[in-house]
């Protein structure tokens, strides 16, 4: 079995934290130096943040985590090191004396990287025994969820150690990406800075406040960037003839003042070519039709993840259901109505199994909530907790179809609640059934216990109105 590499993080703040944890999470030994005094406990509740978050975009589990070591001097934390990065504070004397200590120590073979967000790389080698070695590898926060690096080097770099570089962050689930030319504060940032000078003047000149400038933002073009970037989003929006076709559009209005920003290229007819040119080799293989179904469906993914969490667009979902009608009930309450989206399909273009169970589940908590154990209620200190189910799957569902789902109560009793759900697509088709039993649990002593009156009083309400249905096909049923 071959030894596990090890990194060097020359600074335990917020940044050289999460660079910690990224190669701590991907099985590398990590060794820190920071002399403040409080670095252990940030860097632990960096690290504690890390193993709740990274794991959980992942369906594989990742390596086991690489061991810890906070070091006393820096000459103990870069000795055999394959990976030093240096995060210490953005002045270049600073990092001058560091870097200095780091090749004092650090193995020559090692990739010294600094994380720094505006100097250049010729700036960090200056006074270097070996400049060829320090590279700047720039990450964004948290740096052990966003992949992207701007890995930049300078004309005394050696291409060998950008490669490397690349290599390593590659394998550990990042973005590397290297910079053509080295430019103060590298690409991503000069980009950032331009959108944040021209949010100070917004504000500045009583246009907005900042809290409508961020909505602007979560709620708007933040959301397509987060997944086609700038260029891709604006060919997309040049329809069906392109690029060329948006630039010709909406290439004047760089002359008008727009904006505070108005030192702009000439709009000359070689760099509309370039950048329809680039744009071609970028997205031509799609058409647009393929590109607006794929920006869509990324779009669904990233607001139904924000739903998850009310924020943003997400929350913004959320309200507007809470106003939608509910559906008409018929002998039975109806407990789910909606389309089945594309992100519960699988390779068959079938809604995946696992999501039958998901809109049964849904299901249970709209009919608790009928049944007055609402959140209010939970969070008093009561809930029911699923003990047993029992779910079959009798017709295909695919991406697009209406699912309606009704609840018929089978027992409700005391603590007891047995509930059986049926799934029907639009068409009317019985798609599955799914047999759930639940108990009242007492959520201070983790302990069954005797709902509250009027929740027990809405459940035997339900129980005798269903009492003379027939008892549903397939109740009690089991694998046999």
């Amino acid at each position: 079995m071959s030894a596990r590499c090890k990194a060097a993080v020359i600074g335990g703040g917020v940044i050289g934290g999460g660079w910690a944890a990224r190669f701590l999470l991907n099985g590398w030994d990590v060794a820190v130096f920071d002399p403040d005094p409080e670095a252990a406990r940030k860097i632990g509740e960096v690290l504690a943040n890390a193993r709740r978050a990274l794991p959980s975009l992942y369906d594989k589990a990742l390596p086991p985590e690489g061991v810890l070591t906070l070091c006393a001097t820096l000459a103990e934390a870069v000795a055999g090191a394959d990976w030093v990065q240096e995060s210490v504070p953005e002045r270049l004397d600073i990092k001058h004396k560091t870097f200095a200590q780091i090749q004092d120590h650090a193995p020559e073979a090692a990739v010294i990287a600094s994380s720094t967000s505006g100097f250049k790389p010729s700036q960090l080698q200056e006074g270097a025994a070996r400049p060829a070695q320090i590279i700047v590898a720039h990450p964004f926060n948290p740096v052990y969820l966003l992949p992207l690096v701007e890995i930049v080097g300078s004309p005394a770099s050696d291409p060998a150690m950008l490669q490397t570089a690349c290599d390593h962050l590659t394998a550990m689930g990042m973005k590397p990406l290297v910079v053509r030319k080295e430019i103060d504060a590298h690409i991503a940032d000069r980009m950032l800075e331009a959108v944040w000078r021209e949010g100070l003047w917004l504000i500045k000149d009583g246009i907005c406040t900042t809290e409508e400038l961020d909505d602007c933002i979560r709620y708007g073009f933040g959301l397509r960037w987060a997944q086609m970037g700038l260029f891709e989003t604006y060919r997309v929006a040049g329809g069906e003839a392109g690029m060329k076709h948006f630039m010709a559009q909406f290439g004047p209005a760089l002359k008008w003042p727009w904006t505070k920003l108005m030192d702009v290229p000439e709009f000359t007819d070689e760099l509309v070519d370039l950048i329809a040119g680039q744009s071609d080799a970028q997205s031509g293989h799609m058409s647009i039709r393929a590109l607006e179904q794929l920006r869509d469906d990324n779009l669904v993914g990233i607001i139904r993840a924000l739903k998850a969490t009310g924020s943003g667009a997400g929350g913004t979902i959320t309200e507007h259901e809470a106003r939608l009608p509910d559906p008409d009930p018929g002998d039975l309450p109806v407990t789910g109505q909606r389309q089945v989206p594309q992100s519960w399909t699988d390779y068959n273009g079938h809604m995946n199994e696992a999501n039958y169970l998901v809109a049964a589940s849904q299901a249970t908590d709209r009919f608790m909530e009928m049944i007055g154990c609402d959140a209010e209620y939970i969070a008093a200190g009561g809930s029911y907790f699923t003990v047993e189910t029992h779910l079959r799957y009798l017709d295909e569902v695919v991406q697009g179809d209406s699912l309606r789902i009704t609840t018929q109560v089978l027992r409700g009793e005391g603590k007891k609640l047995h509930l059986f759900h049926r799934l029907f697509r639009g068409d009317g088709t019985l798609s599955a059934t799914v047999e759930t039993f639940l108990l009242h649990v007492d959520l201070t002593t983790r302990k069954a216990s005797t709902p509250a009156p009027g929740v027990v009083q809405a459940v035997q309400a339900f129980a005798a109105d269903h009492a003379g249905m027939a008892r549903p096909t397939g109740a009690g049923r089991a694998i046999t």
